[in-house]
């Protein structure tokens, strides 16, 4: 497992919206905007909620893996974190993560917690370091 650093975490609280990016098992790739994706207090673990999922769901079902980009006005730099994801329907995680997204409104479903633990952190600034694993 990978830990994001301090500077990371810091950047990552600064997003609002997501960019989401799974493929089916015949690499077909699927990019959505997500707005429920929590990093958990180990810094290891991301919770990404399930609200509408319709083909990342699919794909996940097929390859459970997937990256987040972190880039944005606010943010100082650019990363992107690849993982593998856990789909969860059930259980203690399930129901805190039901909880939190009923906290801040009824309107969402809250049906999956994909819990996606961090394997890979990189660079996605332009130049020399382009594309370079960070973690």
């Amino acid at each position: 497992m990978v830990k994001l650093t301090d500077a990371m975490k810091e950047e990552f609280a600064k997003m609002k919206i997501f960019p989401f990016a799974t493929a089916s098992k015949d690499g077909v790739p699927n990019v959505i905007p997500i707005g429920m994706c929590m990093l958990q207090e180990d810094s290891e673990t991301l919770w990404i909620v399930d609200n509408y999922f319709l083909k990342t769901k699919e794909n996940i079902m097929e390859n459970p893996k997937g990256a987040i980009y972190v880039w944005g006005p606010e943010i100082k730099g650019c990363f992107q974190i690849k993982g593998d994801i856990e789909v969860i329907d059930s259980g203690e995680e399930y129901e805190a993560m039901r909880k939190i997204v009923k906290g801040i409104g009824e309107r969402f479903p809250a049906k999956l917690l994909m819990k996606m633990t961090i394997t890979d952190v990189f660079e996605c600034k332009s130049g020399e370091d382009a594309g370079k694993k960070l973690l």
